[in-house]
């Protein structure tokens, strides 16, 4: 059974920093794309950042400039760097993987970890 799991979430100030890690346990893959998410009560789950096998990566408007999504190999990881914080950062942040196997691909969720403005 594959799970994903993210961690790095926390209390921040406005102007800090935080970095978030997404990874998956299970039988053997290859994470093809990750992305990552956030939602807060009442509003829709809004893209964060993607990053594709070829290397493609896109931003939402509200953070480019100051959120960097990046995978790391060694670790089978999908990172988020979240620099410059503001208080409307604050949200659940979601990770979601397309993890390849032998037999295809599908995509998975994390259950999510709080980024809250300490403030």
């Amino acid at each position: 059974q594959v799970q994903v799991l993210e961690s790095g979430g926390g209390l921040v100030q406005p102007g800090g920093s935080l970095r978030l890690s997404c990874s998956a346990s299970g039988i053997s893959f290859t994470i093809r794309h990750g992305a990552w998410y956030r939602q807060v009560p009442g509003k829709q789950r809004e893209l964060v950042a993607r990053i594709r096998s070829g290397g493609d990566i896109n931003y939402g408007d509200s953070v480019k400039g100051r959120f960097t999504i990046s995978r790391d190999y060694g670790k089978n990881t999908v990172d988020l760097q979240m620099n410059s914080l503001k208080s409307e950062d604050t949200a659940a942040y979601y990770c979601s993987l397309d993890l390849e196997f032998e037999w295809g691909v599908r995509n998975y969720w994390g259950r999510g970890t709080l980024v809250t403005d300490s403030s």
